[in-house]
């Protein structure tokens, strides 16, 4: 089967029933940069279609990376890449200045959907991660040869979507299905137009960085303050990478189980604002870069909740050339990816001794 027909097979709402639409919205959030996608799942938009498919932004992954790719291993599962990028230009701006002007990848996420979609499982790849990178097309139209050692984020920053796609898969042996990215203005409006996320907190979290300043107890977070908590790095934890990780898939899991009640199936001009907003944030590849194909993917993730969901960050350890970095644990990743391949939960010998899953950051917030 062809990669063409595998996205369309495993993406579209063909053959498979309706699910509520506000199970929907909970199921695609749960990667946050893809937050907007779910709202395209929602009944009535009618002919605003046109107007929606107009404010989306695609990227042709396939034709940009061409055979060069894993097999494709059709086993009724989906794999997709899911990016924050943290561009500095335009809107971006009051968060500092790029090295050089340039974007890197703020937060990436491989999500996998077993055969059925009845459950997920979700990698954090930490961005201060060295890799390899394999040659990619800059945005020039040059070569870039690559490295045999380079930060994970640098991939975005060399070759924009392709080349993060053809990092991760040279990493993982498995083939993208989807990608999906939104940047830090389009994540701050869409929890706006939501109306704010409310959480818990466990201790109080300050951190000028990120603009965060939140007290104990129960705070519903504007637009500025979700991206604050997803950001966070000296706020809770050790100040590294790997808190900040776990506090974003924490807020992910909050996030799920309030979406279907934020209102917003009663509201029209709510729906429709969300629509607008969402589309306007996102950036997917080819193959979901319409308001159907956006809908069938949306309808197809209806079963998955956080009960169903595995989250779990790269088995990674501290890279004795730079303590301010890390690197893979070579044999315990091997078995993070092959029971993805496989279509299995990842095994806790997998992360038992990772650096990446024992802070606890994640349980200040609930």
């Amino acid at each position: 089967m062809s990669q063409d027909s595998r996205g369309r097979d495993r993406g579209s709402a063909a053959g498979r029933r309706r699910k509520p639409a506000g199970r929907r919205k909970a199921v695609v959030i749960a990667a946050w940069t893809a937050a907007g996608v779910v709202l395209l799942g929602g009944g009535g938009l009618g002919y605003f279609y046109v107007k929606f498919n107009g404010n989306l932004k695609t990227v042709d992954i396939d034709a940009a990376l061409g055979t060069d790719r894993p097999q494709d291993v059709d086993n009724g599962s989906m794999d997709i890449l899911v990016l924050g990028s943290d561009s500095r230009g335009g809107a971006n701006g009051e968060y500092g200045q790029d090295d050089g002007g340039s974007a890197r990848s703020d937060t990436a996420m491989v999500v996998h959907l077993n055969e059925g979609h009845t459950k997920a499982t979700v990698v954090s790849i930490p961005r201060d991660t060295m890799i390899a990178q394999p040659a990619c097309t800059t945005a020039d139209g040059k070569t870039d040869p690559g490295s045999p050692r380079r930060q994970f984020n640098q991939a975005y920053t060399t070759g924009g979507a392709a080349c993060a796609v053809k990092t991760v898969e040279k990493m993982s042996g498995i083939r993208m299905d989807h990608y999906l990215e939104v940047d830090f203005t389009g994540f701050k409006k869409i929890i706006d137009t939501l109306g704010g996320v409310e959480v818990t907190t466990t201790k109080p979290i300050k951190d000028d960085y990120s603009h965060l300043d939140l007290a104990a107890g129960t705070n519903r977070l504007s637009g500025e303050q979700a991206l604050g908590l997803v950001r966070t790095r000296h706020g809770v934890g050790d100040g590294g990478d790997l808190g900040r990780i776990q506090l974003q898939q924490a807020f992910i899991k909050a996030l799920i189980k309030q979406v279907k009640n934020i209102g917003v199936l009663d509201n029209p001009k709510k729906l429709l604002d969300l629509a607008d907003t969402a589309t306007k944030a996102v950036t997917t590849d080819k193959a979901l870069g319409d308001v159907k194909s956006l809908t069938g993917f949306a309808q197809s993730l209806g079963d998955i909740t956080p009960e169903n969901m595995q989250m779990i960050t790269l088995p990674v350890t501290g890279d004795v050339r730079d303590p301010n970095r890390v690197v893979p644990l070579t044999a315990e990743s091997k078995m993070v990816w092959d029971a993805l391949l496989g279509d299995r939960d990842v095994p806790a010998e997998a992360t038992a001794n990772s650096a990446g899953d024992k802070g606890t950051a994640g349980s200040v917030v609930q």
